[in-house]
C-alpha cells in the first residue's frame, strides 16, 4: 500500500499504489490522539495506534526514513490532539453511585446481596468545577492534577485495606467475587489514570520547546507493583523458612550449577526406555475458578503488548510437563513423518509433509482448556522416542493415510509385543533448553533407517493482550530428507490463549511457509484467527505449489484438531479426521534413571503437586528452581562465565544439533568411499 500523511486533516491515507493517489483512499487513520511507537523487532518497523483502537504496523525502507515518518507523525498527532482539546470544551462532571440504580424488580438490575456490598464503603467522589474552560494545561494546572491523583490514589489504597480487613466467611467476605473485581479494576485504573498523567507532562514538556524533538516517543511506564512473588488474594505470598522446606525443595536448592555438572552429551539407549503411561489431560476447570481473585490480581498489573517473558505466572495454570516435551507430543504420529520420506516424487513428499505438520498440532493439547507448559530451566533436556511398526507406515500414494474417508480411518498403532527389532522404525527425540533471556528451545528427531531428520529451534515471545495472552514462535524448523538429498524450511504459527478470566482455550494464527529449494515446491498455510462476529473456530487453509509453473497442486482446508479436506490436482478429494487418528506413545526412561536435568526428574515435585491438587506446595517447588536459576545466572554475570550448551551448537542465529544425521550419513559415506 501507498502512505500519505495528511497534515491540514490530521489523517494517515493510503491508497493501493502510488499511481491511485489521485483517486479516494482505500483506507484513513485519525492520528489526534494516537501514539506512534518504534518497535523494537528491528531498526525498519513501527506502528500507529489511534485512539479508536485501530493499529497499523509499518515498515519504512531503513532505519533513517523510519525515523523521519515517526518525527513527522508525531508532530501531526500533536497538534491535531490539542487543536481538539481547545475546541471542545471538558464534559460536565457528574457524580454517581456504585451501587445499583433503578428498581430492585427491574430484571437489568437484580442481583445477589453481596453485590451491592460496594455501597458498604465510603468512596469519595470529587466534582470538578463546572462552567470553567481551560483552553490550555498550565504547569499550575498539572500540579492540581498531580494531587487530586494522589487523593484518589490514597483513597483507592483505603478501598484495598477495607476489602482486605473483611473476614474470609460471612455474609460480606474479602473474596466476594464483586468485591475482588472491584479490587482490581481499581487498581487497573490508578496504573492507566498515571500513563496518561505522563503523557501529558511529555506533550507539555513538547509545548515548551515549540515542538516535538525529533525521534521522541511515548512509552508505557512499567507496571507500579512488582511482579515477582505470586500472589494470593492481592498480598505477596509469604514462603516459610528455609529450615521449614519439604527436603525435596532444599535438594532442589542444592543440585551444583550446571555448568559443573557433565556437559558431555549423553547417549540415550531406546532400549531404557518404556512406554509411556501417563495421561494428564487439562480439562480440570477447578483451579481456575478458585484462584479467581489472583488472576484479577495479576491482570490488574498488565499493560496491553507487554511483555510477559519475565511475568511470573500463577502455578495453579500450568500443566503437568515442560515446554520441552510439549514439543515431543508434536511427534505422536511418527508413521506420517517416516511415510514423507517414502513419497515417490517431490510432488508428493511435500503433500505428506504437509499432511504431517497440519496433523501434529492437535496431540500437541492437552485437552480443552488452555493451560501453559513449564517454562524449561537453562540446561533441561527432555529424552524420548517412538517405535512405529514397519507395516502401519504408507509407502506408496495409495496406502497413504488421507485415502479413506473419515470413517473409515486406518489404526496407525499397533501392540509391539512379539515383533523383532526389524520389524519397526525407531524414531529418537532430543530436546533442550539452550538460553533463558531470550527463552530459546532447540529441538531434533531423527530416523536412522530411513535417513530423515529435523532440527528446529524456536524462542518463545509472550505479550498480554488484554483478554488473551500471544505466544510468537520465532525460529526455523529444517527436515531433511537424505536419500533424496532434500531439505525442507518451515516456521511455526502464533499460539493464543482467549478467554483467561473464564473458560481459557487455545487459538493458532498467522501464516507459515514451507519451501524445498531443490525441488521448487512450497506450501503456504494460513491458521485463521475467529473474527469478532460469526466465522469458525481453529480453521485453516492452504496450497501446495510447484514455483516454476506456479501451479497450484494441493489445497486443503477445514479445522486443525478436528476435520481437514485435501483437494488434489486431479480432482480428488480425501479427508482426514484427526479425533480419530491413533496417537504412538512415547517411550521414555524412568525417572531413577533420568538425569538432575532431564524434564521429568527436575519437575517431577511440581507435577506430583499438581497432580495431588497442592496449588501451594507446587507453587513452593516451582519458586525454588526457579530461584536456584536465577541465582545460578547472577554468578554466571559475575564470574563472566559464558553458559556451555550439551545437544546444541549456535550457527548464526540459530541451533543445531551437534551430531545430526546429515553429518553422520556424510561421514560414513566418506569413509566408505576411502575404503573402496
Amino acid at each position: 500500500r501507498f502512505f500519505v500523511l495528511n497534515n491540514d486533516a490530521g489523517l494517515l491515507e493510503y491508497f493501493v499504489n502510488e499511481q491511485s493517489r489521485h483517486l479516494k483512499p482505500r483506507g484513513t487513520l485519525q492520528l489526534a490522539g494516537a501514539v506512534i511507537s518504534p518497535s523494537d523487532e528491528d531498526s525498519h518497523t513501527f506502528t500507529v495506534n489511534a485512539a479508536s483502537g485501530e493499529q497499523y504496523k509499518l515498515r519504512a525502507t531503513d532505519a533513517k526514513e523510519r525515523q523521519h515518518w515517526v518525527s513527522r507523525l508525531q508532530i501531526c498527532t500533536q497538534h491535531h490532539t490539542e487543536a481538539i482539546g481547545k475546541n471542545n470544551p471538558p464534559l460536565k462532571s457528574r457524580s454517581f453511585s456504585l451501587a445499583s440504580q433503578g428498581s430492585a424488580n427491574s430484571p437489568g438490575v437484580q442481583r445477589r446481596p453481596s453485590q451491592n456490598a460496594v455501597s458498604f464503603f465510603n468512596v469519595g467522589h470529587h466534582r470538578l468545577p463546572s462552567g470553567k474552560r481551560v483552553p490550555i494545561m498550565q504547569p499550575d494546572h498539572l500540579v492540581d492534577v498531580r494531587e487530586m491523583m494522589s487523593q484518589a490514589e490514597g483513597q483507592q489504597r483505603d478501598l484495598i485495606r477495607s476489602i482486605e480487613c473483611l473476614p474470609v466467611s460471612g455474609h460480606l467476605t474479602s473474596l466476594d467475587q464483586d468485591l475482588l473485581m472491584l479490587k482490581a479494576t481499581s487498581m487497573a485504573t490508578m496504573n492507566c489514570l498515571n500513563d496518561c498523567f505522563h503523557i501529558l507532562q511529555l506533550q507539555h514538556a513538547s509545548q515548551q520547546k515549540g515542538s516535538l524533538p525529533a525521534g521522541t516517543t511515548i512509552s508505557w511506564l512499567e507496571p507500579k507493583i512488582s511482579l515477582a512473588n505470586h500472589f494470593k488474594n492481592g498480598a505477596a505470598q509469604n514462603f516459610p523458612a528455609e529450615i521449614n522446606k519439604p527436603a525435596s525443595v532444599r535438594e532442589e536448592q542444592s543440585i551444583a550449577e550446571p555448568c559443573q555438572l557433565t556437559r558431555e552429551p549423553e547417549e540415550i539407549n531406546p532400549d531404557e526406555e518404556l512406554e509411556d503411561i501417563g495421561d494428564d489431560k487439562e480439562d480440570d476447570l477447578g483451579g481456575v475458578e478458585e484462584q479467581r481473585s489472583v488472576i484479577l490480581h495479576l491482570l490488574s498489573q498488565l499493560k496491553l503488548g507487554m511483555d510477559l517473558t519475565r511475568v511470573v505466572l500463577p502455578t495453579f495454570i500450568l500443566e503437568k510437563r515442560s515446554l520441552l516435551e510439549m514439543y515431543a507430543d508434536f511427534m505422536s504420529h511418527p508413521d506420517l513423518f517416516i511415510a514423507i520420506t517414502n513419497g515417490t516424487t517431490p510432488e508428493e513428499r511435500m503433500i505428506r509433509f504437509v499432511e504431517y505438520y497440519l496433523t501434529s498440532f492437535h496431540e500437541g493439547r492437552k485437552g480443552a482448556i488452555a493451560k501453559k507448559p513449564y517454562n524449561p530451566i537453562i540446561g533441561e533436556t527432555f529424552h524420548c522416542s517412538w517405535r512405529m511398526p514397519k507395516g502401519d507406515v504408507a509407502t506408496d500414494a495409495g496406502s497413504n493415510f488421507s485415502a479413506h474417508s473419515p470413517s473409515e480411518q486406518i489404526t496407525l498403532s499397533k501392540d509391539l509385543e512379539g515383533q523383532t527389532e526389524l520389524d519397526y522404525y525407531t524414531v529418537k527425540f532430543v530436546a533442550e533448553q539452550v538460553s533463558h533471556h531470550p527463552p530459546v528451545s532447540g529441538f531434533y528427531a531423527e530416523c536412522v533407517e530411513r535417513k530423515m531428520c529435523v532440527n528446529a529451534h524456536v524462542w518463545t515471545k509472550s505479550k498480554f493482550l488484554g483478554m488473551s495472552i500471544g505466544v510468537t514462535m520465532v525460529g526455523e524448523g529444517l527436515l531433511s530428507l537424505l536419500e533424496h538429498g532434500e531439505e525442507y524450511t518451515f516456521s511455526l504459527p502464533c499460539a493464543y490463549a482467549r478467554s483467561i478470566l473464564t473458560v481459557p482455550w487455545v487459538e493458532l494464527g498467522g501464516k507459515v511457509n514451507i519451501n524445498c529449494a531443490k525441488t521448487g515446491y512450497s506450501a503456504s498455510i494460513n491458521f485463521h484467527t475467529k473474527p469478532f462476529y460469526g466465522g469458525k473456530l481453529h480453521r485453516v487453509t492452504g496450497e501446495v505449489k510447484q514455483n516454476t509453473t506456479n501451479t497450484v497442486v494441493c489445497r486443503v482446508q477445514g479445522e486443525w484438531n478436528s476435520v481437514l479436506e485435501f483437494t488434489y490436482s486431479n480432482g480428488e478429494t480425501k479427508y482426514v479426521d484427526l479425533t480419530k487418528l491413533s496417537v504412538t506413545r512415547k517411550r521414555v526412561r524412568p525417572l531413577e534413571k533420568q538425569g538432575p536435568f532431564e524434564s521429568r526428574r527436575l519437575w517431577q515435585h511440581v507435577t506430583e503437586s499438581l497432580r495431588d491438587g497442592d496449588i501451594d506446595k507446587a507453587t513452593e517447588h516451582k519458586r525454588a528452581l526457579e530461584e536456584r536459576q536465577r541465582n545460578e545466572e547472577r554468578l554466571r554475570a559475575e564470574t563472566e562465565t559464558p553458559w556451555c550448551t550439551k545437544y546444541f551448537l549456535k550457527e548464526g542465529d540459530g541451533w543445531v544439533y551437534h551430531k545430526p544425521l546429515w553429518k553422520t550419513v556424510s561421514a560414513a559415506q566418506t569413509q566408505q568411499t576411502d575404503t573402496n
